[in-house]
């Protein structure tokens, strides 16, 4: 028989923490040079810059590589963007270190040279001191009258706030929805992805409670709404896309994960599961409520733990590229030894997801099969906390680049007076 969905939905709060990092600046430069070293034989010079930022033991690391400009002895490079941390690590007088190269194909790029400076230094914008000369260490050894191999100019600086999420989740009352959809069979079968084991968790209630372990301890009140969806449910066997685990529909609520767990378990003994398997309808279900909040007062994010059939794909890109408009995040957990390759087409890492002609604005969703990170020894401590950190590794980009492309900024931080209840729906 083919398996069903069942879901459910939680509400998440963050709180703010103290010794949580603010937001970073971001620096924007713009660097001309000027009668830079010829070095190529049938041309002028190919030249990029590379940056390093010294470290307490003497050494650099590479923070920026400008593109290159080429056939050129007097190049102008494009402005880019640079967070400050990289460049200085917090101390504006640490030496920065420019190096300039001549490129070449087969990559033994050609030293022009090379000169120092500082956040500080650069901070102050176009000066008179903010003009370099190139030095080449072995060329001023050799020639008395080497003079320099050419300059380099800071046309122009500019520091910006870049926010991150943390700035953004601390200024959030309240964090809606996850809610997670789980394809099942006959649970009482030992075929079954969803068979009850009373000695260990079966894949989905693994994936469930890595994930939902650690977003409960950022909820205000551990009480989580949980539903099903995609059976028929007793006594007259209707069919139900969002029906309460907990079987009460006036208090969907569970408390805690392990509540949503026992919910869980104790629904697949009274309903029985029936297809097909969609996705379209939560995804969509879930845009409707992140529709009404566009403002950046909360952001969505769903959870989908599948074993890879999907009986809606064109309905379901269409779901996906309407999404990404909206502040809503998708991530999909494969369970079981099934291909996956339509769930690899929603993640749209390498082409994004696309329908009648439409492109996804952002890519929203975040795809990982649950058997890379079973634990070879059996540890399923260990497997869970492996999943929780890669699917959950995209969110705050996901957040930040909705924010951004909206021109949000983050709401000041709320204290724990200012608190609310949780807002609850779905």
């Amino acid at each position: 028989k083919r398996e069903s969905e069942r879901g459910h939905c939680l509400d998440i709060f963050i709180s703010p923490g103290e010794a949580w990092i603010s937001h970073d600046d971001i620096a924007t430069m713009q660097l001309c040079a000027n009668k830079l070293d010829k070095k190529d034989f049938f041309g002028k010079s190919d030249p990029f810059l590379v940056f390093y930022r010294s470290n307490e033991d003497g050494t650099f690391t590479i923070c920026h590589k400008t593109e290159v400009v080429k056939n050129t002895l007097n190049p102008v490079w494009q402005p880019f963007t640079i967070p400050v941390r990289a460049l200085c690590n917090g101390d504006y007088d640490r030496t920065v270190k420019v190096d300039v190269y001549d490129w070449d194909r087969d990559g033994s790029h050609d030293f022009i040279g090379e000169f120092t400076t500082s956040y500080r230094d650069f901070s102050r914008g176009q000066n008179q001191f903010n003009v370099y000369e190139v030095l080449n260490p072995k060329k001023k050894g050799k020639k008395k009258k080497y003079i320099n191999s050419g300059t380099v100019t800071l046309l122009s600086f500019k520091v910006e706030s870049e926010y991150t999420f943390v700035d953004f989740i601390r200024g959030l009352p309240k964090q809606p929805v996850m809610q997670t959809s789980c394809p099942t069979g006959d649970p009482s079968q030992p075929t079954s992805l969803h068979y009850i084991n009373p000695y260990q968790m079966n894949a989905y209630a693994m994936a469930l409670k890595a994930v939902g372990e650690i977003i409960q301890d950022y909820d205000s009140d551990k009480l989580f709404p949980a539903y099903g969806f995609g059976a028929k449910l007793p006594p007259d066997g209707k069919i139900s896309h969002a029906f309460p685990l907990s079987g009460d529909y006036d208090n969907p609520n569970c408390v805690g994960i392990d509540g949503v767990l026992e919910a869980y378990f104790r629904s697949l003994r009274t309903v029985q599961l029936y297809g097909p398997t969609n996705f379209s309808p939560v995804i969509s279900q879930v845009a409707r409520s992140a529709q009404d909040v566009t403002d950046g007062s909360q952001y969505f994010v769903l959870l989908i733990i599948t074993d890879g059939v999907i009986s809606d794909m064109v309905q379901t890109k269409e779901a996906v590229v309407n999404a990404a408009a909206l502040p809503m995040s998708i991530i999909i957990v494969g369970v079981g030894p099934a291909e996956f390759d339509a769930m690899e087409e929603l993640d749209g890492d390498e082409i994004r997801v696309s329908s009648r002609g439409r492109f996804a604005e952002r890519d929203i969703v975040q795809f990982v099969p649950f058997r890379d990170y079973m634990d070879r020894s059996g540890n399923q401590v260990l497997s869970m906390a492996r999943l929780a950190k890669d699917v959950l590794a995209e969110i705050p980009e996901q957040l930040l680049g909705f924010m951004k492309s909206r021109g949000i900024e983050p709401r000041p931080a709320l204290s724990p007076s200012d608190l609310p209840e949780l807002h609850r729906h779905i």
